[in-house]
C-alpha cells in the first residue's frame, strides 16, 4: 500500500462535463458491492483506467467508495470533519489502515483493505477468542504512538492540559449536547420529552463528572466494534481498523469504554478485555492505566448515556417505511433498552413501559408522516369517544383527530411529563385557543400511594356547570385513541391549556410561595368551591365522617407500603399501621359542612396567570369531598408559606365563608397539619427507598428535607426519634451539601 498523496481537486475532478471522479462514483452506485453503515454507504469495485491514472494506482485494483448518507440524522460527535486528514496523520504508525486516494464533499475513494469484518466470523454477543482480544488491545495501545503534532488541529474548546481526564469527559458531554441533541431537537425533542429525557440531560451529566486520575491523551478510534475490525487474509497484521471518521484525541480510557460497549462482549469477557488493554498499554504508555479501576465506570456510564440519542432516533426513523406491529415491537424494544442503559447515568427515574413507548412512537411517526406529505393522510389514528363527556360547543369532535395528530409533533417545550400525566400542548386548526392532550403515565417505578376517588373529568364538568368563579381547565373531550398498529387503546383527555398564551415559556408556578394577591385569589377560589354541587359526584359524601376517613386512608397507606419501606420506617422510629391507627385515634376535629376539595394544592398545581390576574388550579385527580379547612392546611404544608401569608390566608378564608364551614378551625388546623406531616414521613421515605417520582420537582424538594420531616413526624406522634447507626441506611437518603446524609444521624465512631 503506497503513500500516494491525495490528489488536488483540479487534478482529480477535471471538467464538469467529463469528470472521471463523478463517473466512477456513479459506476460504484450501479455495480459496486454495497455495505451500509450508520454514517456511510460503502461500495467496493475495481478502479477503471481513467480513475486509476488519477489516483496513481493499477487499473483493476479494488477500492472502496464511501458516500456520506445524506438522509442520516446527525447522531455522532465528530472532532474532525475530514477523515482523510486523520488517515494521513496515522499512516506512519498504523500503515495498514485505509488510505484516502481522492475525496469530494460527501464522498471519498479509499484503498481497499483485504480481509473480512470480524462481525462476519464472530457475531455480536458471542465470545471473542483470547488471541483476538490481545490483538485488539494491541491495536488500541498502538494508537497511543501517534503524535499530537501529526493530527489535525483540535477544536478551541479542548482542554489545554493533555492529561485532564475530568475536563475531557466534560467536553465530550458538551459535544454530545451541541452536535447531537441540539441539531435534532426540533424534530425529535417532543419524542425525547415524552419518553422522559429532559433537554439538559447531558449538561447535568457534565456537571456531575467527578475528579479523576490524570492520564496522558492519545489518538482514539472511539468506534471500534466488530464491523470496523477487519481480519486480514495474510495475518500480518492480523487485524486492521477501518472507519476512522469518529476518531478524537483524549483520555485513552474513553476508547476502552466505547470498545467494551460497542463490541458487545459477553459480560464474563469484560475483565479479560480490560486486563489485556492494561497489559498492552503498560508496554507503550504506562501512565494511561492510572486510575483504571476507579475511572473506567465513568466512561462506560457516559457511553451508555450518550447512546440514548442515536438509539432512539434510529428506532423512530426505522418506522418510516413500515409501522406495522412487528416494526413497532422492534423499535419499542430498542428504545426501552436505550432508556434502561441510560437511566442511571442520566438520572432517569421514571421510565415508560414498552406498551407506552409503542404508543409514543406510533403517535410521533403518524405526525411525522403528516408533516412529510404536507396534507391530511390516513395516519392510522382513530378514537372512540367517552360519552360521559358530551361534545363541547367550543371544541367539536371533528377537532379531536387533529389534536391527536398534533400531539405527536408537539415540540419539546410544549411537552410536560409529570408524575401522573404526559401533557402535550397543541394548536388545532380552526380552534382559537391551545389545548392540552393528557395521558396517564404508566412508569415501571410508579406506585400509587394516594388513591383517586373522583373522576377528574367529572370534577371539571361540575365546576364548569356550576358557574362558580373557579379558574380551572375545561374538559373538552374524553376517550380512547385507537392506533391501528398498536395493541391497546390508549385513554386520553383534552383540556384547555392554562399556561402562557402564545408563548414558548412553560407555565409559571409559585414554587417559593404565594404573593399577597395570589393568597387572596386562592382563598377566593376555595370559597367558590363550596358553591359546586357535589351530589352528582358522590351522593354519599355529605354523610361521610371526613376526618375519620382521612385517618383510615393514612393507615391504609402505611399498611400497603412495600416491606422494605415498612422495615426502614420501623428502624427510623415510625410506627407500623396498627400502632399508627391507635395513635391517630386520639385525634379529633369539629364536624363542619363538606365541599369540593382539590386535595393536592402543591405549587406545581397552581399556574400563575399573566400580570396580576391570579391563579389557575390544575390537576384535579386527587379531588375529594370533605372539610374545606383541610384543603387550606394541606396547601400550606406543601407550599413554602411565610407566617404573614399564612395569617392572611386564614383570616380571609374565615371572613368569606359561613360559620358552618369554619367553626372550630383555630383548634383544628394544627391537627390537620400533624396528619400531613405524618403522611409525608411515610410517603417520602417510600419514594427514597423505591426511587418513585424523584424527578418531579415537588417530590425532589420534599425528599431533600426528609430529616426535618422525620423529626417533625415523630414529635407529632409523641414518639422519640430513633436514629440508626447502620451506615448502609444512608443509601436511602439524598446527600447534603457536605456529601453526608441529611436524614440519618450516625452515632459516634460510625
Amino acid at each position: 500500500m503506497g503513500a500516494t498523496p491525495v490528489p488536488s481537486p483540479s487534478a482529480v475532478w477535471g471538467c464538469a462535463t467529463d469528470d472521471p471522479y463523478d463517473e466512477f462514483v456513479r459506476q460504484a452506485k450501479q455495480v459496486g458491492t454495497m455495505s451500509r453503515g450508520h454514517h456511510n454507504r460503502n461500495f467496493v469495485l475495481p478502479l477503471t483506467e481513467r480513475m486509476a491514472r488519477l489516483v496513481g494506482r493499477e487499473p483493476g485494483a479494488s477500492v472502496t467508495v464511501r458516500i456520506r448518507r445524506a438522509e442520516a440524522v446527525p447522531v455522532v460527535v465528530r472532532t474532525w470533519q475530514q477523515e482523510s486528514e486523520i488517515l494521513a496523520a496515522i499512516k506512519g504508525v498504523l500503515p495498514h489502515v485505509p488510505e484516502c486516494l481522492a475525496e469530494r464533499p460527501g464522498s471519498a475513494v479509499h484503498s481497499y483493505v483485504q480481509g473480512v469484518p470480524l462481525s462476519s466470523i464472530c457475531q455480536n454477543g458471542k465470545p471473542v477468542d483470547h488471541l483476538l482480544i490481545r490483538a485488539l488491545a494491541g491495536l488500541l495501545a498502538q494508537m497511543s504512538q501517534v503524535r499530537r503534532e501529526a493530527l489535525p488541529r483540535l477544536p478551541d474548546c479542548w482542554p489545554r492540559n493533555d492529561k485532564d481526564s475530568q475536563g475531557f469527559l466534560r467536553i465530550l458531554a458538551g459535544l454530545v449536547d451541541r452536535q447531537v441533541r441540539q441539531p435534532n431537537w426540533t424534530v425529535f425533542g417532543g419524542l425525547f420529552a415524552a419518553l422522559g429525557i429532559p433537554d439538559d440531560a447531558m449538561t447535568r451529566l457534565a456537571e456531575r463528572v467527578p475528579a479523576m486520575s490524570r492520564r496522558p491523551y492519545s489518538l482514539l478510534h472511539t468506534d471500534l466494534h466488530r464491523d470496523n475490525v477487519i481480519v486480514s487474509y495474510g495475518g500480518d497484521p492480523p487485524l486492521i481498523c477501518v472507519d476512522w471518521e469518529l476518531a478524537t484525541y483524549g483520555d485513552p480510557l474513553h476508547d476502552l469504554a466505547t470498545h467494551l460497549v460497542r463490541m458487545q462482549y459477553p459480560a464474563f469477557q469484560w475483565s479479560e478485555v480490560t486486563d489485556a488493554w492494561a497489559a498492552a498499554m503498560e508496554g507503550t504508555r504506562p501512565a494511561a492505566v492510572h486510575g483504571l479501576t476507579k475511572d473506567l465506570r465513568h466512561y462506560i456510564a457516559f457511553e451508555r448515556a450518550q447512546s440514548v440519542y442515536p438509539d432512539i432516533m434510529r428506532a423512530a426513523k426505522s418506522l418510516e417505511d413500515s409501522c406495522d406491529q412487528k416494526s413497532l415491537d422492534a423499535a419499542s424494544a430498542a428504545v426501552l433498552r436505550a432508556l434502561e442503559a441510560a437511566a442511571e447515568p442520566l438520572g432517569l427515574r421514571q421510565l415508560p413501559r414498552e406498551p407506552e413507548i409503542e404508543r409514543i412512537l406510533f403517535r410521533w411517526q403518524a405526525a411525522q408522516r403528516e408533516r412529510r406529505v404536507g396534507a391530511r393522510t390516513v395516519t392510522g389514528i382513530g378514537w372512540e369517544p367517552d360519552e360521559r363527556v358530551p361534545e363541547h360547543p367550543d371544541f367539536p369532535r371533528t377537532a379531536v383527530i387533529d389534536a391527536l395528530i398534533a400531539e405527536g409533533a408537539a415540540p419539546a417545550d410544549r411537552v410536560f411529563k409529570g408524575t401522573a400525566h404526559l401533557n402535550s400542548v397543541v394548536k388545532v386548526p380552526g380552534i382559537e385557543f391551545p389545548v392540552v392532550v393528557r395521558r396517564k403515565v404508566a412508569a415501571l417505578c410508579r406506585r400509587e400511594r394516594s388513591r383517586s376517588f373522583l373522576s377528574e373529568h367529572a370534577v371539571l364538568r361540575a365546576i364548569e356547570v356550576s358557574g362558580a368563579a373557579v379558574r380551572a381547565p375545561r374538559v373538552l373531550a374524553l376517550g380512547l385513541s385507537e392506533p391501528r398498529a398498536a395493541r391497546a387503546k390508549d385513554p386520553f383527555a383534552i383540556h384547555t391549556y392554562v399556561g402562557p398564551p402564545g408563548s414558548d415559556r412553560p407555565p409559571d408556578h409559585p414554587v417559593h410561595g404565594l404573593l399577597p394577591h395570589e393568597a387572596d385569589e386562592l382563598v377566593a377560589q376555595l370559597c367558590e368551591l363550596t358553591k359546586v354541587e357535589c351530589s352528582s359526584l358522590d351522593p354519599a359524601a355529605e354523610s361521610l365522617d371526613f376526618f375519620g376517613w382521612l385517618r383510615q386512608e393514612l393507615v391504609r397507606l402505611v399498611l400497603e407500603l412495600p416491606k422494605e419501606s415498612q422495615q426502614l420506617a420501623r428502624n427510623l422510629g415510625l410506627p407500623d399501621g396498627y400502632r399508627l391507627s391507635e395513635i391517630l385515634g386520639r385525634y379529633h376535629v369539629t364536624p363542619r359542612a363538606s365541599a369540593l376539595l382539590h386535595g393536592d394544592l402543591n405549587p406545581w398545581n397552581l399556574v400563575r396567570r399573566e400580570g396580576r390576574a391570579g391563579l389557575t388550579i390544575i390537576d384535579w385527580e386527587m379531588a375529594v369531598i370533605g372539610d374545606p379547612l383541610y384543603d387550606l392546611v394541606r396547601h400550606m404544608h406543601l407550599t413554602p408559606t411565610r407566617p404573614e401569608i399564612r395569617q392572611r390566608l386564614f383570616e380571609r378564608w374565615q371572613r368569606r365563608l359561613p360559620d358552618e364551614y369554619t367553626k372550630g378551625w383555630r383548634e383544628d388546623w394544627p391537627v390537620y397539619r400533624r396528619i400531613e406531616i405524618i403522611r409525608s414521613a411515610y410517603v417520602d421515605l417510600d419514594r427514597l427507598v423505591t426511587g418513585a417520582s424523584l424527578d418531579a420537582p415537588n417530590v425532589r424538594r420534599a425528599v431533600d428535607s426528609y430529616g426535618m420531616t422525620l423529626a417533625a413526624a415523630t414529635a407529632s406522634l409523641g414518639l422519640p426519634a430513633k436514629w440508626t447507626a447502620n451506615p448502609y441506611l444512608a443509601r436511602a437518603f439524598p446527600p447534603g451539601d457536605d456529601g453526608r446524609p441529611r436524614a440519618v444521624r450516625f452515632s459516634a465512631g460510625v
